[in-house]
């Protein structure tokens, strides 16, 4: 029927119902399990799923080897509840700010054998919730009536797959760097944050059109953060394509190399405490860098561009974006921005990162 969700606006309030510390449902080949998001779980929730049966806890691979844990399903981790285990004890086995405070967290035992499919689902939905990626995974025989009910076969493609993006409207906005500036707004299908396009001037479509993948960073874009060398390639690029007369930036809301603000400040955190953004992320239970550049393969392509010469110090973003048929014509570096607080930062970024600095 027209008026019931599809399976992506399903997603979207799955994300919804995590955020809030409401469970959800995935439904495999093979068995039921209920799911809750660890960052947002309450003790009562918590209560109300031990009375129902013996819960995991899921946690990517990278936060087990933290954690001295075995990950014996690759990319993950199936840790069984200690009796007593309470919200708070779950959450310091997911949230890494207390580590070094507080560092024995185990002897953790973990599950092997059997699938873990229901789990690696589960860690993915917390992840594109922009929550810490920990679930708890409990299996059932029947789930409680009003949850969000979702078939794991046909959502775990559904997540890889890159959301169309609806063109909402474009309009002129006059820019420090460009007064010849207009702003297009784009809107995923499925519900995720929008992304933007800031075209300056009117580039030739059969040229290859000055070009810069900027991925949001509040703090350094809009607050001026010394910690990182973001707001300055953001202006760095736009006065350029203002000098050249025309190009394009994609502004895309992939704070904090795609896991969100909040993990984004975590990750400062543990940098305090002597850890580098990669080591930082690692402990999280992120990846290097979670960010999908497809999308701003798919912007230009909206807008008629064939080619580019891209703005960028990062080599992945080129091999992106000739992987999603667009040629690179040329590689326009971009260095800018370093300071006494992001010196190691930079650094991190060529040895780790391979970005050419």
């Amino acid at each position: 029927m027209a008026l019931t969700p599809t399976l992506s606006e399903t997603l979207a309030r799955a994300r919804a119902d995590l955020r809030m510390g409401l469970p959800v449902v995935l439904e495999g080949a093979e068995r039921l399990a209920l799911v809750a998001a660890i960052e947002t779980l309450s003790p009562a929730r918590l209560g109300e799923m031990r009375r129902l049966g013996e819960p995991e806890l899921a946690l990517t691979a990278r936060r087990a080897e933290t954690l001295k844990a075995r990950a014996y399903d690759g990319d993950l981790a199936r840790v069984a509840l200690p009796d007593g285990a309470s919200a708070d004890w779950l959450r310091a086995v997911a949230d890494p700010k207390d580590d070094l405070r507080r560092p024995m967290k185990g002897p953790l035992l973990t599950r092997r054998g059997g699938d873990a499919g229901l789990e690696r689902l589960a860690i993915r939905l917390a992840k594109s919730a922009r929550l810490l990626p920990a679930a708890l995974v409990l299996t059932v025989a029947d789930a409680p009536p009003g949850l969000t009910w979702i078939d794991a076969e046909t959502a775990a493609p559904h997540l890889d797959a890159l959301p169309e993006l609806e063109h909402v409207v474009t309009a002129r906005v006059p820019l420090f760097h460009a007064e010849e500036a207009r702003l297009h707004i784009f809107r995923p299908e499925d519900g995720s944050d929008e992304h933007y396009a800031i075209e300056i001037g009117r580039p030739d479509r059969a040229q290859p059109v000055l070009a810069r993948l900027h991925s949001a960073c509040f703090t350094g874009d809009l607050l001026g953060s010394l910690k990182c060398d973001c707001g300055p390639q953001l202006n760095a690029a736009l006065g350029k394509m203002g000098e050249e007369g025309a190009g394009v930036l994609l502004y895309l809301n992939q704070e904090g190399r795609g896991i969100g603000l909040a993990n984004k400040m975590r990750a400062y955190a543990l940098q305090d405490q002597g850890f580098d953004t990669v080591e930082a992320n690692h402990r999280l239970g992120f990846e290097d860098d979670e960010r999908d550049f497809r999308l701003g393969a798919q912007i230009l392509s909206r807008l008629g561009f064939g080619s580019v010469r891209l703005l960028t110090n990062n080599p992945a973003k080129i091999a992106r974006m000739e992987e999603c048929g667009l040629s690179v014509t040329e590689r326009v570096p971009l260095k800018v921005g370093e300071t006494r607080f992001n010196h190691h930062y930079l650094l991190t970024k060529a040895a780790k990162s391979g970005h050419l600095l």
